[in-house]
C-alpha cells in the first residue's frame, strides 16, 4: 500500500511532504501549481499553473538497497520507461537525470536525503510538464503535450504515474543491471555532440556513465575524461 495526497498548492512539494508521511508506508505528494520548486544544484523549477505535475515520494532509506547515485540513475530509468510506454515517444536520459522527450527535456530530478521523526528518508521529487505548449524562453524545454501531441488529464495521469513508480520502486534492479539499462538510455550516447567546457566549445562523444555518477566523454583536444554535472555542458 501506499498514500497519496493532492494538493491545490505548496512551495515544494519536497517539503510539504513531510508533514503527510506515514510511518509504516511509502507516502506521496503530488500539486499541479507548485510556487517555489527547486531543482538540481540549486536550479528552479518552475511549473504553469495546471498544465504540469510536480510530485514527491517518500521512503525510508532503510527501504532502498542500493547506492545513492544508482537510485538517482534508477529513477531517472522509471520516468523514462514510464514516458516512453505511455507515449511511444523516443525517451532518453540527459546526464545526470533529466529526461528527454523527442529532443525537449520534460522532467527533472531531485532526490533528496531527509530525516522525519528520527527516521532517515529519501524524499524523490519528480516534476514532469505535461500540457504546457508556451516554452518561449526555454528552447531546449518541452512538454509531453508539445514533444508528441498527446493529452493527458492531469489527474488520471498522475494516478497512473504514481502506480508505476511504487511498482517499481518495490521491485529494485541490481547495481549493475541499473548502470546497465541507464548507460543504453542516454541521450546521445556514442554520438558526436558539441560541448561547452570552460567557455570554450569542441565536439565530444558521450562513452557512458560510471557507478560513482561521472560521465566519460571523448572529447576532440583533449581525449577521454571524466566530469561530474556542471563541468561540462552539452549543447543541443
Amino acid at each position: 500500500m501506499s498514500q497519496l495526497f493532492h494538493l491545490e498548492n505548496c512551495f515544494s512539494t519536497n517539503d510539504a511532504i513531510l508533514s503527510l508521511i506515514s510511518e509504516d508506508e511509502p507516502t506521496a505528494v503530488f500539486t499541479f501549481n507548485q510556487t517555489k520548486g527547486r531543482g538540481q544544484y540549486g536550479n528552479i523549477w518552475n511549473v504553469t499553473p495546471d498544465q504540469n505535475m510536480a510530485y514527491s515520494l517518500a521512503v525510508k532509506t532503510s527501504d532502498i538497497n542500493i547506492q545513492d547515485t544508482f537510485l538517482n540513475y534508477y529513477t531517472a530509468i522509471i520516468v523514462c520507461d514510464f514516458l516512453a510506454n505511455l507515449t511511444n515517444a523516443d525517451a532518453k536520459i540527459k546526464w545526470p537525470n533529466d529526461i528527454i522527450l523527442n529532443g525537449k527535456k520534460v522532467c527533472g530530478i531531485l532526490i533528496e536525503k531527509k530525516k522525519n521523526n528520527n527516521k532517515d528518508l529519501y524524499i524523490i521529487g519528480i516534476g514532469i510538464n505535461v500540457l504546457q505548449t508556451d516554452f518561449s524562453n526555454l528552447p531546449k524545454a518541452g512538454s509531453i503535450l508539445s514533444a508528441t501531441g498527446l493529452r493527458f488529464d492531469l489527474k488520471e495521469f498522475t494516478h497512473q504515474f504514481h502506480q508505476y513508480v511504487i511498482s517499481r520502486i518495490r521491485n529494485i534492479n541490481s547495481e549493475d543491471e541499473i548502470l546497465k539499462i541507464y548507460n543504453n538510455s542516454l541521450f546521445r550516447k556514442d554520438e558526436i555532440s558539441v560541448f561547452q567546457k570552460n567557455k570554450v566549445r569542441q565536439n565530444g562523444i558521450i562513452k557512458n556513465a560510471d557507478k560513482n555518477g561521472f560521465l566519460w566523454i571523448d572529447l576532440d583536444n583533449e581525449g577521454l575524461q571524466k566530469f561530474f554535472h556542471k563541468e561540462i555542458e552539452l549543447l543541443y
